[in-house]
């Protein structure tokens, strides 16, 4: 099994910064597309940013220019910068990562915990 660690979010003011990371670790033949998703409360969890293996990135529009996802893979971490926070963003941020499972190579997707991302004055 996969396990994913997240660290960071907290509270901060609009406009200003914030950062995320998510290790995983346990037993995987490799990790592929990494990403980070929220859920608001009232709201469906939707998806903020992803990364493949290779670098690709993908961003949910109200984040672009603001967010950026990026990965180390020697860690098999993945983190989120994010900047120029506004209330909107307040949410649990939740990290999901694919990894391909020893053996089989069958590709299973795992969630982090979540972590409190909350903007406020």
């Amino acid at each position: 099994q996969v396990q994913l660690v997240e660290s960071g979010g907290g509270l901060v003011q609009p406009g200003g910064s914030l950062s995320v990371s998510c290790a995983a670790s346990g037993r995987f033949f490799s990790i592929a597309d990494m990403g980070w998703y929220r859920q608001a409360p009232g709201k469906q969890r939707e998806l903020v940013a992803a990364i493949t293996r290779g670098g690709s990135t993908n961003y949910e529009d109200s984040t672009k220019g603001r967010f950026t996802i990026s990965r180390d893979n020697a860690k098999n971490t993945v983190y989120l910068q994010m900047d120029s926070l506004k209330p909107d963003d307040t949410a649990v941020y939740y990290c999901k990562v694919d990894a391909l499972l020893p053996l089989t190579f069958q590709r299973r997707a795992f969630w982090g915990q979540g972590t409190q991302v909350t903007v406020s004055s």
